[in-house]
């Protein structure tokens, strides 16, 4: 009886094995990859607009109206397309006295209406030309201009390559010092979704002239790899 009981005990741990064994991750080491390329940017967006003050909100509003109208025509004899313009934000508020309260009825002096438009520009060297189009067209307010890059996929696939590098790099380096080989990925992932690191430029008000730098758009990739590993021979 005790026989059988031992049998059957041995029987079953050797079934078990193979099954334990499947369950088990094979021996990795997991690191990550970083990657950044600097990109000239081809493209820009300017952000403008003009900004009208007066008594009442319908002289504010038929002056901003009337300024606006020169600025998108200006654009337009520029040889901007009207599809890469487009209005932005509109506004109409109220200005309050100084010494304001707000228990009292009415503390109201003038109006403010504002009304920005954000411009595409598809050829980086014009962007100067196009501010300078916008203020001589009677813009007061130049809110910032944002440099991109149109095709940073493409960019982003040599980042990607170099991230690859610098995880084997890594895993090289822990191979090494644990004393084992570094085999196959067993596995990638890329972390999270490569966006440009895209800087926006000149928040303040700008006058006609000003110089524009361009400079580079840095463009970073982050994966994880996991290697398998083997003793070595």
């Amino acid at each position: 009886m005790k026989r059988l009981l031992g049998f059957a005990l041995v029987t079953a741990t050797w079934l078990a094995a193979p099954a334990l064994a499947q369950t088990m991750p094979p021996p990795a080491i997991s690191v990550t990859g970083e990657a950044t390329v600097s990109v000239p940017p081809d493209q820009a967006r300017i952000d403008g607009g003009v900004t009208s003050d007066a008594k009442t909100a319908h002289e504010a509003s038929d002056a901003n109206n009337a300024a606006m109208g020169k600025v998108l025509a200006a654009l337009k004899g520029a040889g901007i397309e009207e599809k890469d313009y487009q209005t932005s934000r509109l506004s109409l508020q109220p200005q309050f006295a100084a010494n304001y309260k707000p228990s009292e009825r009415t503390g109201i002096v003038s109006f403010r209406a504002s009304n920005r438009v954000t411009v595409k520009v598809r050829d980086v060297t014009k962007v100067a030309n196009v501010i300078d189009v916008l203020v001589g067209a009677g813009a007061n307010e130049i809110g910032g201009i944002n440099f991109t890059v149109t095709q940073a996929s493409k960019h982003l696939d040599e980042a990607r390559t170099k991230a690859i590098a610098d995880a084997r790099r890594k895993a090289e380096i822990y191979a090494k010092a644990a004393g084992v080989t570094l085999g196959e990925p067993i596995s990638i992932s890329e972390e999270g979704a490569p966006v440009p690191l895209y800087r926006g430029k000149m928040a303040a008000p700008m006058a006609a002239g000003a110089p524009v730098a361009q400079g580079e758009e840095k463009l970073s990739v982050t994966v994880s790899v996991s290697w398998a590993i083997k003793p070595k021979e």
